[in-house]
């Protein structure tokens, strides 16, 4: 069983979407990536939405919210008071004919 190992290479080249570069060890010549150390969101603790099908905008429109809307329950809690207060003061005002 000789000669089923496939070929190993001490300098493979890594190359990332970000323009990273760096050599490692690899039974391929050349390695693509889209995230290294360099921009990965865990290393350098920013988010980061990488979305090439636009499922992220896709969800949002489908369910009313615009990109970087954020809704919190509080601020449902909110409008929902303000509502029930405006309610409340329709009915105790006297209608006017």
């Amino acid at each position: 069983m000789k000669n089923i190992h496939p070929q190993y290479n001490v300098k493979a080249a890594v190359k990332c979407a970000c323009g990273n570069t760096f050599e490692t060890g690899s039974t391929s010549e050349a390695i693509l990536t889209e995230l290294c150390n360099k921009c990965h969101p865990f290393y350098t603790g920013t988010q980061k939405i990488l979305d090439s099908a636009r499922r992220v905008e896709k969800f949002q429109t489908r369910i009313g919210k615009k990109a970087g809307e954020v809704r919190s329950k509080k601020d449902k809690e909110a409008k929902r008071r303000a509502e029930r207060e405006e309610k409340k003061k329709a009915e105790m005002e006297p209608e006017k004919k």
